[in-house]
């Protein structure tokens, strides 16, 4: 009997409804973070609170990631459908409390709780494909789920910047509710009850996510007063932090990488520096929406807009690349780089401008399309590489790692970012002079740390891991197939 592999057998009948509820588990996650992105300037015109600005990343993304790597255990022990409503209804929780905020506290109560919820419904629908539909339909399933992240883009601040031009900022939280319940109440219909597959309890590393949440918050907290001294010991604090993440990861039997990961002189270890690089200077366009409407005198809608333009660009960069031989991918691992930094580069030349020209808000733009091109470009294939090197017995957690460090380079990033930001003036003198000044060292030293990936992108290039352990150059006629990011 041959079983139907196209679009039609995936998006008609129950498997579209299937297809409904686990692409729409992701795409409420997605369009979360760049409506949130977008409203955020309102926010905090309303409520105050410009000193905790990068604390809604931060912590929703933390949230995030101790949801995702929790998902595993609560689809074993709940099954499909109870884990489903769980999360909708912690991530429903989550937008009422932030729609109540009476400052910005609660707010980040809220995204706190959002963020537990977001990071089950990001992570459960990867793992309830292969439960819910045929194996020739995954990789279709897999392309329909990632896509939700190009369809936010354009959801996101479209639904953000109305609300905010509207001063109805706590009507963009309340309407994800209904919407939320009906995914939810969609899964509850069509979603299996239990899984039939015998699977084994994935321990959860705890000590690492205790050790990450430390780092984040060590960082946030240093951000908090413009004082170089405060700021250097949040710093230095989270660096140890991170230091001892390392030190157990390298040790502890419950890894939330695959073996070897960071041993230096090994394939993976460089990779994940270049993903960990690439994404937190990604996690500058949390400002951006803010710099353009206070420095350029932009919409909320068209900030928004701008700033999903890195995102997009991510997009343009992984479809063009995802398909490129092994030596053409080469090239453009090595082209990523040059335009990450050029485009974050640009964005410290643009951005500060104090200026609502077409010309200042043009170069903002290109900025933002070449740091997501760049991005896109060498991901697909620093993926691959990933899922390529690591032994059979790996494969699970390496697919996980994925996520796990994308989120937690956010984390650390928005973190980064929100010190810089306030030490630069952000928040003291504030104001026009505060956000220009911001801007500038904010992509300064970004563009600065993200040149780190000329070395790293080299290193990746020069080694491959063999089942030795040790490495040896890659040979550039190898065929090489990709993926798209998650």
């Amino acid at each position: 009997m041959t079983t139907a592999t196209g679009w039609a057998a995936l998006l008609l009948g129950k498997n579209g409804l299937r297809s409904l509820a686990l692409a729409g588990g992701v795409a409420l996650h997605a369009i979360n973070v760049y409506l949130v992105t977008t409203i955020l300037p309102s926010v905090v015109k309303d409520i105050g609170g410009l000193d905790y600005y990068a604390w809604n990343t931060t912590l929703f993304v933390v949230a995030s990631i101790i949801g995702s790597v929790l998902s595993a255990r609560c689809l074993t022990g709940l099954g499909p459908r109870v884990a489903y409503a769980v999360a909708g209804l912690v991530f429903a929780l989550g937008c009422g409390l932030c729609s109540l905020a009476p400052d910005m506290g609660v707010l980040i109560l809220g995204r706190t709780v959002q963020g537990l919820g977001g990071g089950l419904l990001f992570a459960l629908p990867y793992s309830m494909i292969r439960l819910v539909f045929d194996q020739a339909l995954w990789p279709r399933a897999m392309a329909l789920i990632s896509g939700m992240w190009g369809a936010a883009t354009l959801i996101g601040p479209a639904v953000g910047g109305v609300f905010a031009e509207y001063d109805a900022w706590r009507a963009a939280f309340w309407v994800l509710i209904p919407v939320t319940l009906s995914f939810v109440l969609l899964a509850s219909l069509i979603l299996p009850r239990k899984t039939t597959e015998p699977t084994a309890k994935a321990p959860v590393p705890v000590v690492q996510l205790v050790l990450l949440t430390g780092v984040v918050l060590a960082i946030s907290v240093g951000s908090i007063k413009p004082s170089p001294l405060f700021n250097a010991v949040g710093l230095l604090a989270g660096m140890l932090l991170l230091y001892a993440v390392w030190r157990v990861e390298g040790s502890d039997r419950h890894r939330m990488l695959p073996q070897n990961s960071v041993r230096t002189g090994g394939l993976l270890l460089p990779i994940y520096l270049s993903m960990s690089l690439m994404v937190m200077g990604m996690t500058s366009e949390v400002f951006v929406p803010y710099f353009l409407q206070v420095l350029h005198l932009q919409t909320p809608l068209v900030a928004g807009y701008v700033a999903a333009l890195m995102a997009a660009g991510w997009t343009l960069g992984s479809l063009y690349s995802c398909g490129l031989s092994r030596e053409a991918a080469n090239r453009a691992m090595l082209v990523a780089p040059l335009l990450v930094v050029t485009g974050l580069a640009l964005a410290g030349l643009f951005v500060p401008q104090t200026s609502a020209s077409r010309v200042s808000l043009g170069g903002v733009s290109v900025a933002m399309v070449l740091v997501g091109t760049g991005i896109g470009l060498a991901w697909p294939h620093l993926l691959t590489r990933i899922l390529a090197n690591v032994p059979d017995a790996e494969k699970d957690i390496a697919g996980a790692s994925i996520t796990t460090v994308q989120l937690i380079a956010t984390a650390v990033g928005a973190a980064l970012a929100g010190m810089i930001a306030n030490l630069a003036g952000f928040t003291s003198p504030g104001g026009v002079a505060g956000a220009s000044s911001a801007a500038t060292w904010l992509f300064g030293v970004f563009a600065a740390l993200s040149a780190l990936l000329f070395i790293t992108v080299r290193q990746v290039l020069r080694r491959e891991a063999v089942p030795n352990g040790t490495s040896v150059p890659l040979m550039a006629d190898e065929p090489l197939t990709a993926e798209k990011p998650e």
